[in-house]
This record gives C-alpha cells, structure tokens and sequence, in this order.
C-alpha cells in the first residue's frame, strides 16, 4: 500500500477522505467490529457540546439534530453513512500490534496478516488508554473505583455515595447525571473553569482556528479566552449548577478503606470515577522507539521527527491545534495527507 492508516474514528475517517481525492492506494485498519471510533463506547446519554454543523467531518456535513445538541448515538450514525458515502477501504476487526521498520517501507503487523506501507498514519486517538491517576491508599479503598470508560447509567449508583474526580467536561457531565441518583462530591485538582451559558463548542473552535492559523504562519500561539479543555454549560450542567450540586471541592490527599480524606478530614465513599482522561494510544509504535519522556512522539506538523514516514493525527494539540475534535481533525488531515512524501 501507499498508505495504511491505524485506526477507524473520527481521525481515520478524516485521513481516508483526503487519500481518497488524493489518488492513493490506502487502507484503515480498525480494531473495532463496528464503525464509530470510540463513539459506540461511550455513556449512552453522553452528547457534543455543539450543534451537529460544528462536528462534521470534511466534504460532507453532519445531518442536523434538532433536539439541542448531538447524542453519541447520531455521530455514529453519521460516521457509519460517512465511511459508506465515500467508500473508505475499511478492514475490521483488525488489532495492530507493531509497527517497525523494513527497508524502505514501514511493516505493520496484526493479529491477521502483515501490511507493508510507504507511509503509516497513526489515529489511533486516546479511548483505551484511560488515565488512572496513583494515590495513597488506592489499594487499600475496599469500594468500587472506575473510570469514565466504565461509567453507563445514574441508576447504577441509587443510593450510593459517589465521589467524582476530575475537572472537565466529562467530569462535570457525569456529575451532573450521577446527582440525580447518588449523593456526589466532586473533587478537582485545580478550580474548574465554567465558560458563560452562551459559549459552546463555536466558540472553542474559533479559537482553535485562529491558533491553528498563526502556528501555520509562524506567528506566536495567541492562546485565547477559551480552551477545549474549559467546561461548557450544557443543559444538564447548568441544572445541576442550579441545584447547587457543581461545588467542587480540592483534590484529597489519599484515599482510606472506606473513602477519601484531606488532612485530618475524611469522607465516606462507595465509589470513586476517575474523569480524569486519557493518554495517545501508542503501543502499536513501541518498535519504532519514538516516544519521549512525556509520552508523546516529536513531530513536525504531523510527521514524526524520528521515523519520516509515520504520521501522527488526531492526539490532540501536539498534533494540530483542535485535531482531538471531530471538526478540527479535518484541518490537521488534510495537512498530513498534503505533506506524505512519496519521492524515495
């Protein structure tokens, strides 16, 4: 193949898009039985934190979803018509186990057969590696721990006393949801930032745009009043804002075998969700010997430093300003595709 691409979400569709109009002989390994990316996974309540039309995916727009913002149920839906509507060569359950040189190609093994590929696009994105944070006492806890990967339904903690970890938007969604059944505390490492009812996912983007536009340019970061990271007042936030349950407290000290404490202070828990993110899935990639001490792999745009012929989207901002969201990817995509180099 010209290209084999690592990964069927949002970033592999991208990618598949912009090989497509630009003539390659491509190839999306998906280790999923179904299309979707990490979407099929997710809590069913979960939804964007923008209208469908600042979600889609190049060359065609996510349908409009008029009941206020996306369930995770219709971006499936709409990445399943997309893979359809452009005929993207997908092959899957496929699990990519390595990724290592072999001359002038790069080989990718699988659980089935080897690939052997001129160029490597990585888009494997962030879902199964949930970040689990180390804290005193986390074997000792005799309750329940999970994280956000895990989380399905309030109803599954009725009753219970649920501690939430974390200060972004899953955080304050799951929050929000789990209050309704349990009596919850929601613990942050720093004090979370809510942005005004009126700002949604537009305005992030924006944001994202501009950056992206002067880092193009070799202009300085303008950075801006709103991150992705900030929480945005969906509905259900801002109910649960106005039933006062969005009180965050600092982040405890450790945790004990019957809940968490702060100093001298400690507090009951049955059961404790880490929102607390995720890292790259890079395993696959451990052959190249790429990674830096912070987890990630030097890039150059999205070339990777170390390994010319291996592209990296979709990780987040070390990738492309935005490229984590299913609008910013498209702009990140078409850079690497743009820049594959095929003249060896």
């Amino acid at each position: 193949m010209d290209v084999v691409v690592i990964g069927g979400g949002q970033a592999g569709l991208a990618a598949g898009y912009y090989l497509r109009r630009a003539g390659r002989r491509f190839v999306i390994l998906d280790d999923q039985p179904v299309p979707g990316g990490a979407w099929p996974r997710t809590w069913p309540s979960l939804r964007l934190f923008s209208p469908a039309e600042f979600a889609a995916l190049p060359g065609w727009p996510m349908p409009p979803w008029d009941n206020g913002f996306p369930p995770a149920s219709h971006v499936v839906d709409y990445f399943t018509a997309y893979e359809e509507r452009y005929d993207l060569p997908i092959e899957r359950p496929v699990r990519v186990t390595g990724v290592d040189r072999d001359g002038q190609h790069l080989a990718v093994t699988t659980n089935h057969e080897i690939w052997r590929a001129r160029r490597v696009i990585s888009a494997t994105g962030t879902w199964q590696q949930p970040f689990w944070p180390l804290y005193p006492g986390a074997r000792e806890f005799t309750g329940r721990q999970l994280h956000t990967v895990d989380y399905r339904q309030p109803s599954d903690f009725t009753g219970a006393r649920v501690v939430i970890v974390g200060g972004g938007n899953s955080a304050a969604q799951l929050v929000a949801e789990i209050s309704t059944a349990a009596a919850t505390t929601w613990v942050t490492t720093r004090p979370p930032r809510f942005l005004a009812d009126d700002v949604d996912g537009r305005v992030l983007f924006q944001v994202a745009s501009e950056r992206a536009t002067a880092i193009a340019a070799g202009k300085p970061d303008p950075g801006g009043p709103a991150s992705l990271g900030d929480i945005v007042m969906v509905p259900e936030v801002r109910e649960a804002r106005d039933r006062g349950v969005l009180q965050a407290l600092p982040m405890f000290d450790r945790l004990t075998r019957d809940g968490v404490a702060w100093g001298d202070l400690e507090q009951h828990a049955d059961v404790i969700v880490w929102a607390t993110g995720f890292r790259p899935a890079l395993a696959h990639l451990r052959p190249l010997r790429l990674r830096e001490h912070d987890g990630t792999i030097a890039v150059s745009g999205t070339k990777a430093l170390k390994e010319p012929r291996l592209h990296l989207l979709g990780y987040g901002d070390w990738t492309g300003p935005g490229s984590a969201t299913i609008l910013g990817v498209g702009r990140t995509a078409k850079a690497a595709v743009a820049q594959l180099d095929f003249d060896d």
